[in-house]
Parts: structure tokens; C-alpha cells; sequence
């Protein structure tokens, strides 16, 4: 088959590679029709590469029909249209019936002390071959999956993947008080769909970011925006915008991608040059996160207020200003999102009405075999590029 692999830094190839086949009786075999490039490939094709093995097949965003399924697997068949969740879980554990599928006891990675496996990311969650390709094969197939209605295109279900489930925990986890609001910082497909999914729900939402077609898009359903560019002091003008406090809560959807950090790129640029083995300890534990967006979030949020993160963070030695964190009473949460937990809630929304918009989400949609000049596109913000969708 066809699939989209890792070779180096900023080097995705498509090549051609063995088709997966049924491993474990709880697995299923599924034919993708749409795959879509997250903004954590971006880590992959930037900065991860100490953790990636050369041909890892990427991505963790896709959709397609069940030709395949292992004789325990009961909660799908041969023809059902599915969409996959970026990690794979039991369903059945402790912590899956907590709803924290992130950390499935079934799929964690223990030997490199992470949570759930990831599909297409990297062997700290893994190094499970992602849905950039072909054919997938889907352990956990009984929980890994959902089922969703024949009729409407893809775009209309493939979201349920990542960026529906992301946002919306992003928005849960914020907690904004009725009538509140909330800044949503970076408006890439994460930060975009969270203001979609706040002002749905009723908040008033202030979007940031310095892409002009990117606070084009958020303020033309309604939201207010700032361009990060043309302000001097970001928390002052948020906090003129909302009485002299702060938001009530911030999402910050940039994570480690946040400009704004010399030293940290540095370090990045640096890290990439240095052998794996030693690359990977200076990016686990040398605190080389770009900060500026979480620093930004916790200047800007009201005391007493809410810190929702869902950009990702890598490091584990950054500094954090704790003692303003203490002073303000910030509250912050975090984590990967627990899709399976969020989609009966979102389920309902993937109407005719289309409420969030998920019909006209993508910007680009490619074929998969021009996933090499999608990826660049993507890493540049070239080309209004905000959300791109492969199709095999």
C-alpha cells in the first residue's frame, strides 16, 4: 500500500509499504477515505525526530470502511464506516470507565512511563502505524473505532478523530461561569474549533493569533480577535477588552509551536543535530519548550480564572512562574483528549445544521500522494493553510 513516512527532519515521503493484516483477534482492518494532517504532525516534521524511527508511517486522524475484523471484535463489521480516535483504548480498564482514555491501562506505553498508545506518533506512545495510508490496522478495535451514519461526506465525521474531542475538552476543561469569557490564544484547527464550540455553548470568545487568515476565519463567525502583531502588551489589551480582570479562562492552543523564544529554538535547532539517544534525554528533561503562550495565558487570565491547555507540551524541566500562579489562583488542566468520553456529547451537532461548521473546516484536501508539499505548506502557514485533509 501507499502510506505517508517519516524520513528526517521536515522529510515526509510517500512510499510504498507492506499492507497491515490482522494481528490480534481485537483487531480490525479499515480502508481509508480521508486522513487529515493535525498540527502535532508538525512536531514530527520539526523538532521530534530523536523519537521517530526512519518509515514510521504518520498520522492520527482518519476515517474509512471496515474490510477486516478480528473474531473478538463486536462493536463493528465488515462495511461499517468508521472514524478512528487518535489513541487507542480497551474501553474497559480503570481509567477508560473514568473516561480517561489517555491513559488506558490496556494500550500504556510502560516502557517509556507514557499513557495510551498514539497511531502515527512516535515510540514514546508506541510507534504504532498511523492512518496516512492506505489501509489501517486498528487494535482495540471494539473501542478504537465509531461508527458513524452512511450519506454525508467524510468532513462531516472525520473531526471525531482529534480536533472535535480536543476542542471540546479544551472548552470543558476551561469552565467558563455562564455569561463568561474566554481567550482562546492560536487559532490553528484546535484554537479555530474552540472558539466555535465556546460560542456555541454562549461564551463570549477573543481569539488571538498573528495569521490574518486565520483571525479572519474566527472573527467572520462571530468572534472577537487580536492580532498578536499589532499590540504592544497582549494582557493589557485583553484586560481592557474585559473590565481591567481578564478572560475568565484561557485556552492556550499553540503549545510548544509558540513564537516568541530564541533560546528555545535554539535549543531545538541544537537538539536536532545531537545522536538520538542524547537528543531524547535534552528533550525530555532540558526544559526546551517554547513558553511564551502559557506565559502569555497566565498573564492574561483573571485570579481566580482557568488555564486550559491543549497545545502540547514536551519538556519536563521548564521554569513556570509558580509564584504568580499561586497568587492569582489559577487553575490549570491539561491533557490529551479523551475522545471516545466527548463524542456522544458532540455526536449530536454533526447534524444538517452543522452548527460548528465541520463541512467547510478544510482549507486543502489533497491527495495522499502530495502529503510531502501539504506537510511543507502546513509547517509555513503557506497558502491560507489551516486544516489540510488527505484522501488515499
Amino acid at each position: 500500500m501507499r502510506a505517508v513516512a517519516w524520513h528526517g527532519k521536515r522529510d515526509v515521503r510517500v512510499d510504498d509499504v507492506p499492507d497491515p493484516t490482522i494481528q490480534e483477534p481485537t483487531d480490525a482492518l479499515v480502508r481509508i477515505t480521508s486522513t487529515a494532517i493535525c498540527g502535532s504532525d508538525l512536531h514530527l516534521y520539526e523538532v521530534m525526530g530523536p523519537f521517530m524511527g526512519e518509515g514510521d508511517i504518520l498520522g492520527h486522524e482518519p476515517m474509512g470502511i471496515v474490510e477486516e475484523v478480528g473474531s473478538e471484535v463486536t462493536n463493528c463489521k465488515v462495511g461499517d464506516r468508521v472514524v478512528m480516535p487518535f489513541q487507542i483504548s480497551c474501553g474497559h480498564c480503570w481509567y477508560c470507565n473514568q473516561g480517561l482514555n489517555t491513559q488506558c491501562e490496556t494500550t500504556q506505553v510502560r516502557e517509556e512511563g507514557m499513557g495510551a498508545a498514539l497511531f502515527g506518533y512516535t515510540k514514546l506512545y508506541g510507534e504504532v502505524p498511523g492512518g496516512q495510508a492506505e489501509f489501517l490496522r486498528v487494535p482495540q478495535a471494539n473501542n478504537t473505532t465509531t461508527v458513524v451514519p452512511e450519506g454525508p461526506d467524510d468532513e462531516r465525521f472525520l473531526y471525531l478523530s482529534d480536533v472535535l474531542p480536543t476542542a471540546w475538552q479544551a472548552v470543558e476543561y476551561a469552565a467558563v461561569p455562564d455569561g463568561g469569557t474566554l481567550v482562546v490564544l492560536g487559532l490553528g484547527p484546535i484554537g479555530d474549533m474552540s472558539c466555535r464550540i465556546a460560542m456555541h455553548k454562549g461564551q463570549r470568545v477573543i481569539g488571538v493569533d498573528m495569521v490574518p487568515e486565520r483571525l479572519q476565519r474566527v472573527s467572520g463567525r462571530g468572534a472577537e480577535v487580536v492580532n498578536f502583531d499589532q499590540v504592544e502588551n497582549l494582557g493589557d489589551t485583553i484586560r481592557e477588552m474585559t473590565d481591567g480582570r481578564g478572560p475568565d479562562a484561557v485556552v492556550d492552543a499553540v503549545g510548544m509551536e509558540a513564537h516568541g523564544s530564541t533560546a528555545a529554538h535554539a535549543a531545538h535547532t541544537v537538539i536536532g543535530m545531537l545522536p538520538d539517544k542524547i537528543a531524547e534525554k535534552m528533550m525530555q528533561t532540558a526544559g526546551v519548550d517554547k513558553l511564551s503562550a502559557l506565559y502569555a495565558a497566565i498573564d492574561i487570565v483573571r485570579r481566580g480564572g482557568t488555564i486550559s491547555l491543549s497545545g502540547v507540551y514536551g519538556g519536563e524541566a521548564d521554569p513556570l512562574p509558580m509564584l504568580t500562579i499561586f497568587d492569582k489562583q489559577i487553575q490549570l488542566r491539561m491533557g490529551q483528549a479523551n475522545v471516545k468520553r466527548w463524542v456522544p456529547e458532540i455526536m449530536p451537532l454533526l447534524t444538517d445544521e452543522d452548527p460548528l461548521g465541520v463541512d467547510d473546516f478544510a482549507t486543502h484536501r489533497l491527495p495522499l500522494e502530495e502529503a510531502p508539499e501539504a506537510y511543507k505548506t502546513f509547517q509555513e502557514k503557506a497558502d491560507g493553510a489551516i486544516k489540510i485533509v488527505l484522501k488515499p
